[in-house]
């Protein structure tokens, strides 16, 4: 089974897609951690990436598209698929019919996280991570029993996307509405797309995915 998960930055994309790896060993395929991972590194790609990014603008069709079928080709056939976040134009979607067909796939749904924006702006400026481990937290909503201090791995350094602000997450939902909304009724016309409440409780919208592919 190959999936689309759809929503702006933030929606829980990454959280249910992490889920679903988890239940049904499923593959996740994140652009944006494709991306950093290469800024990381620091290729020429990631150093184009880098700017993009900081300027929360979006990556260059071709390129990523380039770069998501080098991953796929690494991936067994059997596996199934989770495309978190892409695509995210006409463009895009049109790219990605090529790249499954071209590999024997086929796309089996597409899930949107519909969120609001004044609680998403909410949601991401105040999330931060262990430096070491990576658990998340958030500055009122999930704060480290200890202060200060990490509670899986006890470490006291953490850190912030510096894309975590409220210019950037407001410059991202209105790419969202500009360029992503208009591919959705690409995927309606062909029966793919279903859409669920991302502002709800984690194990509600993992519960209404389930729900979607069963």
């Amino acid at each position: 089974m190959n999936i689309i998960l759809l929503g702006p930055p933030g929606a829980g994309k990454g959280t249910q897609a992490a889920r679903l790896v988890a239940e049904h060993g499923m593959v996740q395929l994140s652009t944006g951690d494709i991306l950093r991972a290469a800024v990381k590194a620091g290729t020429d790609v990631g150093k184009m990436a880098d700017e993009i990014m900081k300027a929360g603008k979006l990556f260059p069709d071709e390129l990523m598209a380039e770069i998501l079928g080098e991953h796929m080709d690494a991936i067994p056939a059997d596996k199934g698929l989770i495309f978190d976040g892409y695509p995210r134009t006409a463009r895009q979607a049109e790219l990605l019919d090529e790249l499954l067909e071209s590999r024997d796939r086929t796309l089996d749904h597409v899930i949107e996280l519909e969120v609001n924006e004044d609680a998403l702006v909410d949601r991401i400026t105040g999330r931060f991570t262990c430096a070491k481990c990576g658990t998340g937290y958030h500055d009122r909503y999930a704060q480290p029993k200890v202060e200060g201090v990490c509670d899986t791995c006890g470490s006291t350094e953490f850190k912030r996307r510096p894309d975590d602000n409220e210019e950037t997450v407001r410059t991202r939902m209105a790419e969202y509405r500009a360029k992503t909304a208009p591919i959705l009724p690409i995927y309606e016309e062909r029966g793919l797309l279903q859409r669920v409440d991302g502002m709800a409780d984690i194990a509600d919208v993992t519960a209404s995915i389930e729900k979607i592919l069963s």
